[in-house]
């Protein structure tokens, strides 16, 4: 008996297994592997997602065997597998485990590789199909992939299949965007080529799409005639802990916006696809981004905030300043917040701001997508105690609970006219069970299949460099002279409330469920 078997199948495995094909990780020592990709791969395995005939070889510059690297992976895979280790499982996965050390800049080190792959064919009947997967340093994207292409490794030959996951960040600016992709298609074509965001591989990220399109009651209402204003946050309470070295050289804009928030703005925003094909999704996903006005540089500091966390405390801890955090500079200038107001010049969204905001050391940990809806006409009250409607509101929880919150108001029980907030909320784990997963699982399994729609097409990278482009060339040229500016536990700088503010709007909070009129703190659950 396979010794899967003996493990719960997840939800997805109604799709099948992928077909055969050796998967080889770049930076296999480093910890995205050992934190995410591995726990990831042995996760669609346990739901046998995974086929018979699969092999990983793991490359770094450690010189490990590859029974070193088993029974490291078998260590890690204890401290950070997500839904617990099935021991025959586990031996199932780690006897397709190799490993082979050297330099990512060594062409020798891809002519053992190829060695390696024809061994690996052999014993676990792969049938020639490759995955390769850069967990490295972004300063070896090109290299290892123009490696890849001098030793023949990136070539389709008849039925088999080459592909290469690209991490991000993806470029630091336009211009060494546009320079990646250039040196990566002269190895790969496009379709090869897939440049991952494990944000894209979240359930309630996902989800956009078919809550939108599947239900008709929301779609006729997605427009500039009914909504008021979108807001997108992604706070992290974590610093940057020993991640300073490179972090000084992005910086909150550049590690989140371009790649992360831009994927949440273009799914919400998008028309709809003529179907869920990749090209057609990408499509639709570019034209959001190519219709995002450029903020000219004489507003770019009107329209946008930059911050820096000091000392503060979380969770009734002190912590340090970003400048205290190793490898930071101690005059860094560096931004770990940012928040934007951006417009979409099209039909659908003409005159409705998007507002974005992203930062570390903030008061909570969340990740959310919120459309307020225009208030409506106050003249039918005006006669009763209401003195005010608060705006229809629904808010799509990406992290931590994933879930869609829908606020609209009701009458309060009385002789009295009064209104009360009804919050309907869903919660995924409440309706389809949770799944153990690290974000990865599906974004990895799209891979092996060959489907890229969940993954950034080069012209869309360079679409987003562009309205990110004119921010950063401002933010160089005139230095911030307030850093610190935020207290680590807080919600960010009060710039970024008063970008809001001066336009009669303010941030919701994403550590309440919604906001309440103060006649009825009631709520109700669907």
């Amino acid at each position: 008996m396979d010794p899967r078997d003996r493990v719960a199948v997840t939800p997805e495995a109604a799709g099948g297994p992928a077909g055969p094909c050796a998967m080889v990780l770049f930076g296999a020592a480093g910890d995205l592997i050992k934190r995410k990709l591995m726990p990831a791969i042995y996760n669609l395995a346990k739901g046998r997602l995974l086929p018979e005939q699969f092999a990983i070889v793991g490359v770094s510059i450690e010189p490990f065997t590859t029974e070193e690297f088993r029974q490291r992976m078998t260590q890690d895979i204890r401290q950070y597998a997500v839904g617990g280790v099935d021991v025959a499982s586990w031996e199932w996965f780690a006897k397709r485990l190799y490993y082979l050390s050297g330099d990512f800049k060594d062409p020798q080190l891809y002519e053992k590789l190829a060695d390696t792959l024809a061994q690996v064919e052999k014993e676990q009947n792969t049938q020639g199909n490759r995955l390769f997967y850069l967990a490295t340093s972004p300063e070896f994207f090109p290299g290892v992939v123009q490696q890849l292409g001098a030793a023949r490794l990136a070539r389709e030959e008849g039925q088999q299949w080459r592909r290469v996951v690209i991490e991000k960040p993806f470029g630091h600016d336009l211009a060494s965007a546009v320079a990646l992709n250039r040196a990566i298609g002269e190895v790969l074509e496009e379709k090869q080529t897939y440049r991952i965001d494990h944000y894209l591989g979240k359930e309630t990220v996902q989800n956009i799409l078919a809550f939108r399109f599947a239900n008709g009651i929301f779609e006729p209402v997605w427009n500039r005639r009914y909504v008021d204003h979108v807001q997108v946050t992604v706070a992290e309470e974590l610093g940057v802990e020993l991640r300073g070295g490179y972090y000084e050289t992005a910086g909150a804009l550049r590690d989140m916006v371009p790649n992360h928030i831009f994927q949440l703005i273009t799914l919400t925003a998008m028309e709809p696809p003529i179907s869920f094909d990749a090209e057609a999704v990408h499509d639709e996903q570019t034209k959001v981004l190519r219709a995002i006005q450029p903020i000219r540089p004489e507003r770019v500091l009107d329209q946008t905030v930059r911050g820096q966390y000091g000392e503060g405390a979380l969770g009734g801890q002190r912590v340090p300043g970003y400048r205290g955090e190793p490898r930071v500079a101690a005059d860094s200038q560096t931004p770990t917040y940012v928040a934007m107001a951006l417009h979409i010049d099209n039909w659908r969204w003409a005159g409705v701001p998007f507002y974005l905001r992203t930062g570390k050391r903030l008061q909570s940990r969340a990740t959310q997508i919120v459309i307020r809806f225009h208030c409506p006409p106050f003249v039918l009250f005006r006669k009763t105690s209401v003195e005010q409607i608060p705006p229809n509101e629904l808010v799509i929880n990406i992290q931590p609970d994933e879930g869609i919150s829908l606020r609209f108001e009701a009458k309060v029980p009385g002789p009295a006219v009064r209104l009360g907030a009804v919050n309907m909320d869903f919660q995924y784990a409440d309706y389809f069970g949770a799944t153990p997963s690290t974000g990865y699982e599906t974004l990895i399994y799209d891979c092996m299949l060959g489907d890229p729609t969940l993954f950034q097409r080069a012209d869309m990278v360079e679409a987003a460099w562009t309205v990110v482009q004119p921010v950063l060339d401002v933010w160089k040229a005139l230095p911030p002279r307030d850093f610190p500016n935020y207290a680590a536990g807080s919600w960010g700088p009060s710039q970024a409330d008063e970008l809001l503010r001066r336009e009669g709007r303010e941030w919701r909070d994403p550590t309440r469920p919604g906001p309440r009129h103060p006649a009825a703190p009631a709520t109700a659950k669907s």
